[in-house]
Formats: structure tokens, sequence, C-alpha cells
């Protein structure tokens, strides 16, 4: 009898028991606003954990008097300067923010008792500087808090920044010095007409800066400015019909010359010295046809570190400049190279190395003993990336019988078939793709068995100064027709599901996603704009002041009727009834480059056309979503995209 007794009992708690609660669907945090995206699960989100919690370490600057520096990762929800006292040493978090730091660096002469770091509000890109007191944490605003302010540029002696500031007219950007240790001493040096200004040296005595005036992609000119009186000379030709870009500029270590990047009389940006007294440069890498991205002169001037991009793959160069022969140089991942640094006083470079198979990290390399130091090993969410697929450059003729390179990376052979396809297309114009770390996006390559193309249409850099004018002007829609060349190349692919295409991309990305939607509307499934230009003219007409009239170098003035009437006919909005197929919309509340208006006015007209649409917006975000929390979401709803509208 007990024993039935007991049975019952447990039959009845059995019965009478609360069911376990199933998870709750994932909820927006309170800066994002959503319309037409479904419920996302959170079971969703645990299956997309791992995909999410990578980090990158980017180096920020290295200590004036001793073997540390500091970095750029995150912890929290953005990325935040912190210290790091030797290789694989700990990661020391300086500064507390719900924004992104920009950047940061110590002076290069003092003992490294502070630092100076670069910040903005919400992503709307007005970036203040600041002093951070090492001593006690005190933190010092240097600007006047409401303009732009950037481009912060050390003295020899480490006593005086030269920035660029919007502080006068919201337009200009004019040029101004400032001891941080006084953040009173504040000083105006020069006014200058338009907004593409910048410092990018001092002399080695300190008497002159070096300043670069950027017209476009095609067009910039360098200047010497009296640090005393603002009193600028021009140091490189004006005038000439064919159009000159200058990129990187150093003093040489006397002060008599001076290192660029130039195109000057070639299709790359090649690696020059130029004689101040005789004017005339000196090409020092010109056995290499392809661009020189950047470079630096080691402290005593007798070494020059130079990336060449190479096919959009980085490899480093080092230059002797005595006898103007290279030196070997260690074997590095196949990836990308940036933010090259000499340690103050030494033979050690260090740079930011990421490849495909692992995000961004720091590691510095002695030339004198030819040891290869790793500073910084970034988390991966527990993924094994030893197996993360690694791109394939391709190729495909284009309406005009051009050849357009792309990236495509495959998902693992566990996927049999012809595989769905996102085309995702980079933003600038006026860049390129290039083969890194591509964190979230692995997960549709190694979960779903989506392969993902990236393209470099005409208009991208990296494959010389022809190319990349291709797209100007009147030749806008020539570089959306290098997307229907491309998905002509997918059918022909015996791997490749042309029935199943996504595009996607952001920013000018984002105009080619909208664009290729209207003019391939029948070709594709669906497709994601992020924070892209719906319709040229209001987008002209409504970018910050700053940046106004550098985007119409690119695109055309709006205010020439012919122009005009051109950029109307071939923007997205005015086309929007073409679209037929799902589209997914991101926008920054905050975005100073493509405002919020451009995305409005889109999702608004597919929605009266009758199209699902989903939008997705961010209050505290700009030109792309910079906190995790935010990204996250965004990832989340992307999937749920992907899943509902690409994949069968």
């Amino acid at each position: 009898m007990k024993t039935r007794l007991g049975s019952l009992l447990l039959v009845l708690i059995a019965v009478l028991a609360p069911a376990p609660m199933a998870k709750a669907d994932i909820a927006p945090n309170e800066n994002l606003v959503v319309d037409g995206i479904p419920s996302i699960s959170a079971s969703l989100a645990d299956s997309l954990a791992r995909y999410t919690e990578f980090r990158t370490a980017t180096l920020a600057g290295w200590h004036p008097s001793r073997r540390e520096m500091l970095i750029l990762t995150r912890f929290g929800d953005t990325n935040q300067a912190h210290s790091v006292k030797m290789p694989g040493g700990d990661r020391s978090q300086r500064t507390f923010y719900p924004d992104r730091i920009q950047g940061a660096s110590y002076p290069p002469r003092p003992t490294g008792e502070f630092f100076v770091f670069a910040k903005d509000t919400g992503g709307n890109e007005f970036s203040q500087l600041y002093r951070y007191d090492l001593a006690d944490g005190t933190v010092t605003l240097l600007t006047d808090g409401k303009s732009r302010n950037t481009g912060a540029t050390w003295s020899q002696s480490g006593r005086q920044i030269a920035y660029t500031s919007t502080r006068r007219n919201g337009k200009d950007t004019d040029i101004y010095l400032v001891d941080p240790l006084r953040p009173l001493s504040d000083r105006k040096l020069a006014e200058l007409t338009g907004g593409g200004w910048g410092v990018i040296d001092w002399s080695p005595d300190d008497q002159k800066l070096l300043v670069a005036e950027y017209v476009s992609i095609n067009e910039s000119y360098l200047w010497l400015l009296d640090a005393a009186t603002g009193q600028k000379t021009l140091i490189t030709p004006k005038g000439r019909a064919e159009k000159i870009a200058y990129g990187r500029a150093q003093f040489a270590a006397n002060g008599r010359g001076i290192y660029l990047t130039s195109d000057r009389d070639s299709e790359f940006q090649r690696l020059q010295y130029l004689d101040l007294a005789t004017a005339k440069p000196q090409v020092l890498s010109g056995g290499i046809p392809w661009d020189i991205e950047s470079f630096e002169l080691s402290p005593d001037g007798r070494l020059l570190a130079f990336v060449a991009n190479e096919d959009g793959i980085a490899k480093l160069h080092l230059l002797d400049t005595a006898t103007g022969r290279e030196r070997p140089v260690p074997k590095l991942p196949v990836g990308l190279i940036g933010t090259l640094e000499w340690r103050p006083g030494s033979r050690e470079l260090g740079m930011t190395l990421t490849a495909a198979r692992s995000p961004a990290d720091v590691f510095s390399w002695n030339v004198a003993t030819g040891k290869v130091d790793r500073w910084t090993t970034s988390e991966t969410g527990g993924l094994n990336t030893a197996t993360l697929a690694e791109p394939a450059l391709v190729r495909w003729k284009s309406f005009d019988g051009r050849s357009i390179p792309g990236f495509l990376y495959r998902p693992p052979t566990r996927f049999s078939g012809k595989r769905p396809l996102i085309i995702n297309i980079h933003g600038g114009p006026e860049a390129q793709f290039r083969p890194g770390f591509l964190g979230r996006n692995n997960y549709f390559l190694d979960e779903l068995g989506a392969a993902m193309i990236f393209p470099n249409v005409r208009g991208s850099s990296g494959y010389g100064k022809t190319f990349l004018q291709l797209d100007n002007g009147f030749k806008r829609e020539d570089s959306v027709k290098d997307i229907g060349a491309l998905l002509d190349w997918i059918a022909t692919q015996p791997d490749l599901d042309p029935a199943r295409v996504m595009v996607t991309g952001g920013s000018y990305g984002g105009y080619m996603t909208l664009a290729t939607t209207t003019h391939y509307n029948d070709r594709i499934r669906c497709a994601l704009d992020v924070v892209g230009i719906s319709n040229f003219v209001t987008f002209l007409e409504k970018t910050e002041s700053y940046r106004r009239d550098l985007r119409r170098a690119e695109y055309g003035d709006e205010r020439d009727p012919k122009m005009r009437e051109f950029l109307l006919a071939i923007s997205p909005a005015n086309n929007a009834a073409k679209i037929t197929k799902p589209l997914f919309v991101v926008q920054g509340q905050n975005d100073p480059r493509v405002p919020l208006n451009e995305s409005e006015q889109m999702v608004a007209t597919v929605k009266r056309g009758g199209s699902p649409v989903w939008y997705l917006m961010a209050k505290d975000e700009g030109h792309g979503f910079a906190k995790k929390k935010n990204a996250d979401f965004q990832f989340y709803a992307t999937v749920t995209f992907v899943q509902n509208y690409l994949l069968d």
C-alpha cells in the first residue's frame, strides 16, 4: 500500500509541478528601435555565442622610456585603452567609457606619466582629446567638447600636440596647438579652407609642421607650416594636368627631406624621398608594382619599415636608408599588417597583425636580433580557428572586359551540393576588401554552409589609380554592372547556387546593395543594407558639412543641374518600386556620414511597395555599430534574416 501511495504522490507532484519555462525571446535593449523584425529566440543567441565572443587588440603606442605599450581592446562593450608591460603580459584597462576609444598615445620624450586619447559620443565622430594621468587616473578635457577634433600629432619634444578642429565654423578644419599639461595653452595656429586638412609630422627641431591637404582620393598636396606663425608653404606640385595623390609622409632624421608615398608618374603609390632643397623626388620602391600603404622611419633614421599591398595581401619590407637596399624580414602570417611604430630609442618595431584564422593582435620585431614577440593573444570565443575558412582570390570579366577581383570563402566540405552565397560589398568607395579575420561572418560559413564572396569592384583602391577612377561621376553605375557580371560568374560555378544569392554591404557598400537590388531584383533572394546611401542628392545635402565637398569630388556635385538629374535617376530610393525581395536595413541615429534620413526614406518607400522590410536603428551608434550589445543583436537578427530568406 505504501508503495502504491508513494507512486501516486510522485505522479501527482509531476502533474502539478510547473513545466520548465522555455527561454524567453531576446528583447532589444533600450537603445534599439526595431520594425518588422520577428521575435528572436534566446536559444538562437546560445547557438551563436561562440561567434560573438572574439576580441581584437591593436597597437596604440609605445611607452617613451620603458618596454611597454598601450593597446586598444575590449573587455566589456567597447574598445578601451589598456597597458601591457611585457609580451604576453596582462592587459590592464585604463579607460572605462560606454563609447569606444579611437586612439591613445604617450608623448615621445618625457617619462610617460600621462597619455592622450580621443573619444566621441554615441558614434557621432565629433571626437575630443583628453589627457589621462597614470598616477591617479584623472582625465582632463583638452579640446572644446563640441567640435570635431582629429589627427593629434606629437611634437618631437613631446611638449605640444598639433591637431585639426572644426570649431570655427563646423566646416573647415583649422590647425590648433596645445600643451596637454596646460590645457589653457590651446591656440589656433592656422585658419584653412576645406575639410580635408591634417597634420602628419613635426620637423626634428619642432619648427615646422608637415601638413596634408586632401581634395579627393586622386588629388592631395603636402605643405610645410611654420609652427610659430602658421605661415604655409606648398612643397608638392599644383596645377598639373594629371592629379597626384599623397599618402603617408614623414620627415627624415636630419630634417632636410621627407619620405612619402605618392602615385606621381605611376599607377601605384610608391615610396619616395623628397629633397626639400631641390624638390626632386627619388623613388625607393620602384621594383614593387603595388601600393605602398604605410611606412615608419626608425628613431635614428637608418631604417625604413614599409608595407606593400600586394593584391590585397600585406607584405613587410625593411629598407636601409643609407644604401637603399632591402634587408631580410621575418616570415609573418599571410594577412594584414597595421599600425607600424618603432619603440623610442630602439630597433624594435611594433605592429598589428591580422589573418583569416587570427583576429588582430600586437607583435614586435627586434631587427637587431631577429626576434619576434607576441604581446597579445586575443580570445576567439572557443572557436577552433585552425579550421576557419581561408579565402581564394578569384576574378571575373565585367561588361567591358575588365577583370574584377574578389575573395571567395567556401564552407566546409561537409556541406554538399550547390551552396547559397552571400555577396558582401565594401564601403568607401575608395576602399578595398582585405583578407583579415571574418569574426561573426564565420558562422554563415561554418554553421549555415553558405559561401561568401567579397568583391573589389571598380573604384576600389589597391589596383592602381586608373581602376580607382572608373566609377567617378557619371560612371557610378559601372560598379553596379560589376556585380551583375559577378552574378553571371556565379552561375558558371559548379559549387555555387545562383538561385540563392544575398547581397549586403555597409556605407557605400550599402548603396551598392540597394542598387544591386533595384537592378538585379530577379537574380537575388534578399538584401541587407547597413548605413547605406539611398539618395545621392539628399545624402550630399545632409552629410556633415566638413566632409560635403570631399564627397562631391567622388560622387559629383548635386548643385550642378545635369549631375543632380543623373544622381536622382540612379538613386535606389527613386527606383525602389523595382524591389520585391526582402530587405533588411540597419542604421545608427548619430551617423554623421550617411544620415539617418537615408535609411528612413528607403524603408518607407519599400514598405509602400509591399515588400518585406526589416529595420534596426540604434540611438547610441553612428556609422555602424561599435557597441557589442548592439552588434550582437544585429547579428542575431541577420542570422534570422538569412535563415528565413536565403536558405531553403
